[in-house]
């Protein structure tokens, strides 16, 4: 069987993150969320993969080759205009054999579903339930069966949602040759769907474990779940008078300095140094080549490579890109005092804690603070002792 993914996408919703990267190389518990989909599917039996590319492909196509040190055989597929899923979907019918495993790129999901989802006679399409269901596909089942599907209905008929995960045969693509441009300007694949439901054809298969990474703040959700499943594994080095409780990747080349205290699930990559006397806590992710320094305390955040949080900073709950520097003294709020859900740019996190989404290549000066919910696009520059909240445009000089 062969695994179709989607990747072409750019994921505006998730910008500053996606300035220079798509969406799927976003980094999750130290790997960019792709290569987490791809690792299931090749644990659930499939090595023959079909990677969908087009925003920034150069990334993907350069992280994971011909797909050989992941155990796979991986072929792309370029979508030279962005048209929708369906359109998507039709770039790969020249290399389609029979029955193919079709998944959208951002999400996360078990290699026991997928296993169990091959198993299946296609089509089969993969349901999950939320508690928004008016921001997604929102699908009927009765007796296993797909019943109806509504695209981001204000009214919703039910809590069970298209999780983007389907079982396809090459019958697909003769209904995809069918499909109309939808309102939206765009050749949808839920529209291609509709047959297969009329007819009492499509399977549902309601997932154990689903995580769709829409926003920003989805990252810290997604890589707290990932981080409980991780196992101890130190390749560099720990000083003496370092206390290390819970579970603890530490990647070649990396130091944590003396008086550091870390509490895990933590993760940190490569050629980084911790330290002297800084504070890790649950939930925090560190990438490669990173410096955290002297006094630093972060809590529950993502830190891409090459970021340098080097004196007297705290970092909590929040999206820090690559290349960034905090002068010293410089902190980022997490908690409103009001206790509400934090909002970014109008829209509720959902969390009762949330600090801020950081772009890559921004420059802090000394004693800044960030507010609950700031967006800072990337390349900002932030004078000393000054005050960023709200959205923040790339590119921005804030006095």
């Amino acid at each position: 069987m062969q695994c179709v993914i989607l990747a072409a996408g750019e994921g505006s919703r998730m910008r500053p993150l996606t300035t220079s990267r798509p969406k799927v190389m976003l980094p999750l518990a130290g790997k960019p969320m792709l290569e987490h989909l791809i690792c299931n599917v090749r644990d659930a039996g499939i090595t023959e993969i079909l990677v969908v590319v087009g925003y920034h492909e150069e990334s993907i196509r350069t992280w994971f080759e011909s797909g050989s040190k992941f155990g796979v055989s991986i072929q792309y597929v370029t979508q030279r205009r962005q048209m929708g899923t369906a359109d998507a979907l039709k770039t790969v019918e020249p290399f389609i054999h029979d029955t193919f495993l079709m998944l959208n790129g951002d999400m996360i999901l078990e290699r026991s579903d997928l296993t169990n989802i091959i198993d299946l006679p296609s089509p089969v399409m993969a349901t999950s339930t939320t508690t928004h269901p008016e921001s997604f596909g929102v699908v009927t089942v009765a007796n296993n069966k797909i019943t109806s599907l509504e695209e981001k209905s204000l009214h919703p008929k039910s809590n069970i949602i298209n999780a983007g995960a389907y079982l396809f045969d090459a019958e697909i693509f003769a209904v995809l040759k069918k499909l109309s441009l939808s309102t939206r300007g765009e050749y949808e694949l839920t529209d291609a769907l509709t047959d297969y439901i009329g007819d009492g054809k499509l399977t549902a298969y309601p997932l154990s474990v689903w995580m769709d990474v829409g926003y920003p703040w989805d990252m810290l959700t997604a890589n707290e779940h990932l981080l409980e499943r991780i196992s101890s594994e130190l390749n560099g080095t720990i000083e003496e008078n370092v206390i290390v409780k819970g579970q603890l990747i530490l990647g070649k080349g990396s130091v944590v300095k003396s008086g550091t205290y870390i509490e895990g699930p933590c993760i940190i990559g490569e050629n980084t140094v911790v330290g002297p006397n800084a504070y890790l806590r649950p939930g925090t992710t560190v990438g490669n080549n990173c410096h955290i320094g002297h006094a630093v305390e972060i809590k529950n955040s993502i830190i891409f490579d090459d970021t340098k949080v080097p004196h007297y900073n705290y970092i909590g709950d929040s999206v820090i890109g690559s290349g960034c520097n905090f002068g010293a003294g410089t902190k980022i709020a997490n908690l409103r005092h009001d206790h509400g859900p934090v909002k970014v740019g109008g829209r509720s996190t959902g969390r009762k804690k949330f600090g801020a989404v950081i772009g890559d290549d921004v420059l802090f000066g000394i004693n800044c603070s960030v507010n609950t919910g700031s967006s800072i696009g990337s390349g900002t520059r932030v004078a000393p002792h000054t005050l960023v909240t709200g959205m923040i445009e790339d590119k921005t000089v804030v006095k």
